[in-house]
Order: C-alpha cells, then structure tokens, then sequence
C-alpha cells in the first residue's frame, strides 16, 4: 500500500494500514520522512517503509504507483486530480482526503479511463466529506421520502482555551479555507450558496461535551447537494465549534484580516491570511492538547407513510495508549478503510465515486467499530 503525505492524517492511515496483517508493506512517501510520530516507531524497520518523495516529481510518483496495489493521499487537496490521472495511468486503485468539490468534479472526468482499467477512484475519504456523507447516503436510503438532511461535526479540545477554544488538529490552511469559501446548500430543493461561518445555532451533546455551536462551512456535503437537487427539499452541512468561536473567526475575516491578495506593510508585500496562518499557528498548536470529534447525522421523512426520524451520533476522543488524535482516528483510519476495501475488491464496481456512491454502509461502520470508532444509530 502507498501512502502520500506523511503528515497527520497520513501517518494515522499508515498506522491503521500496518494493523491489518494482510498489508505486507506500506509505503509512506513525503518530501520529509525524518520527523514520524511515535505511533509508527515500531514499524519502520519491518513493513513500513519511509519514502522521499515530491508528488510534483511525475516519473518518481507513477514508478511508485506501479508497485502497489492502492495509493491513499493525505497530501493537500491542490494536488488530487494530478495525482489521480497519475493512478488512473498507473491501473491503480486511488483514495484521498479530498474537501473541494471543484476538484472533485475534475477527478470525475477521468471515470472512464478508470473503468478500462477496472479501478476505483474515490475522492473525499476523510471525516467530512467522507465519513459524514456514507451516513448521510445511508440515512437517505433508509426513508421512503426525505424532507431534511443535516449533517453537523467537528473536531474540538477537550479543554478548550480562550479566545477561541479550539486547537489544530488539521492544516490550519484548509481551516481558513473553508472559513472564507461559500457553501454548497439545498433550500427548497434548490442549490443555494451561504456564507461560510452564518447562521449559528445551538447543538447539544450529552455528556460532557454540552452545548456546542454549528455554522456553515464549505465542502462537507461534497457533490451531494448537486446529486439531490430537485429531490430532496433541504441538506446542509455545518462545522461544529465551541460557542463564541463563529463571531471572532467571522470578525477577524471581515476585516480582511483572511484575504489572499496582498498588502503593502512598510514597503513590504504581504498576504494577510499567511501572517495570520504565521502568528496564530504557534498558538493555537498544542502538542500535548487532547481533542475529540462530534458528529451528528440526521434526517427527517417518511418510511411507509409515517413522518420518521434517523440518525447516526459519534463522539470520539484522543486515543491515550497510542498517542493518537480523534481527528487521526475519525479522518486517517476512514482514508485506510476505503484503501483496504478497494484493494480487497469490496467496493463491487469501477470507476470514480465518491464514498456517498459506493462505498457499503454497513461494512464501514463495522470496520469503524473494530478501531474502536463508534457511530451509534438514534432514532
């Protein structure tokens, strides 16, 4: 198996893939291999093998595509549809953490070329998109009609410190993307744009997560509101957030504090989101910072004739004993499964879907349980 990008979430699937003993070897590939966490220490020596790599080197990154039998990238969403031409060339089954739907759509063009080669492409393997939308597919496919659809998670501390109670627990990049790009709903059946970081609400968890706020982010629901335009009157996606979060984030992008065009500071150009991705970095960082991930899945219709709710729930958390993050466990492990299934033959057809499309509900939430991911159905 070959892993792209040795980073958070890479390491993680990497780690998940050695746990399976019908994996012989997994390549984890990177410009930089000399940092690996303490999780995957063990390994490096039998059947991980730490691989230099720049996913921009062509010839490097097909040779290497040649030798496996399924590449997952953790790499950044800028570089998937390069890297799945390069798989779809190679004949080789492909997966990635995705998050742009534009991309996605780029890496549809290639479903041809996929099914002549009798592999699988999969975009957006991650917790969201990813995880949430094989619930939101399923949720659908359990009702009749559906009427709503709403999806709502985050990854959150466990001790949250001000002023914005939260810690990195993926790029801070992608953070402020999606903070700062339009999202993707459905109104009234109708795709409908929404700003990023609006329409706050209030969502509970019992327990001792409590009270927790949800707001609009881009990305979550991946190609899902175009798949059910027309068909399904309202679907939304909302990033979860310990209260008060949404208002600052929202007061330091209004005052252009977000923005990608240059400034002119004492004769010096500089882009103002990189000198805040420089300053609030650092502090929001914490090495020894325990999170969780909160989920939540639901939808409301009719299942023969009578008004019906399901949903699914997860509240997962740091993983003490090995030093591995919910934000690992929920994204890195979901990008192994769908490696493992398309290795195995398990997703059953050839092309590019994304997990919403073919990937078994039912043999994924089982796979998540034997990790200890627990999605739990309410009524």
């Amino acid at each position: 198996m070959l892993v792209l990008g040795a980073g958070l979430q890479g390491s993680a699937c990497a780690y998940d893939l050695l746990q399976n003993p019908d994996v012989s070897e997994v390549r984890l590939a990177d410009l930089h291999i000399d940092h690996l966490p303490e999780f995957l220490g063990k390994y490096s020596r039998d059947r991980l093998i730490p691989t230099p790599l720049d996913v921009r080197n062509t010839e490097g990154v097909l040779a290497l595509m040649r030798e496996c039998d399924a590449v997952m990238s953790a790499i950044p969403y800028y570089f998937n549809f390069e890297l799945a031409q390069h798989a779809a060339n190679a004949g080789v089954h492909f997966a990635d953490l995705g998050g742009n739907t534009e991309i996605v759509f780029k890496q549809k063009t290639l479903d041809a070329t996929a099914k002549e080669k009798g592999i699988t492409i999969i975009p957006d393997c991650g917790l969201a998109p990813g995880m949430v939308n094989i619930l939101a597919e399923h949720v659908i496919n359990q009702l009749d009609t559906v009427d709503t659809l709403r999806i709502y998670v985050g990854g959150l501390p466990q001790n949250p410190e001000p002023p914005l109670n939260y810690q990195i627990v993926y790029s801070l990049e992608g953070v402020l993307d999606y903070y700062t790009t339009l999202s993707w709903v459905l109104r009234d059946g109708n795709r409908t744009e929404v700003k990023a970081l609006s329409e706050r609400e209030p969502v509970h968890f019992a327990g001792d997560v409590g009270e927790l706020e949800a707001f609009h982010t881009a990305g979550g629901l991946s190609t899902m509101a175009f798949r059910y335009e027309g068909k399904i009157p309202t679907m939304e996606y909302k990033t979860l957030r310990y209260p008060g979060h949404a208002q600052i984030m929202e007061a330091i992008r209004e005052l252009g504090l977000l923005d990608l065009n240059p400034v002119d500071v004492k004769g010096i150009k500089v882009v103002p989101r990189d000198l805040v991705v420089a300053a609030m970095g650092p502090r929001l960082t914490k090495p020894k910072g325990k999170d969780l991930v909160a989920l939540r899945v639901s939808g409301e219709g009719t299942k023969a004739g009578v008004a019906k709710k399901i949903g699914w729930e997860m509240v997962d958390y740091y993983d003490e004993e090995r030093g591995i993050s919910a934000m690992e466990r929920s994204t890195g492990y979901s990008l192994s499964i769908t490696g493992q299934l398309q290795a195995r033959g398990e997703i059953g057809k050839s092309g590019v879907f994304t997990p919403d499309e073919c990937m078994p509900p039912e043999i994924y939430i089982g796979e998540l349980a034997k990790r200890g991911v627990m999605l739990r159905e309410v009524q």
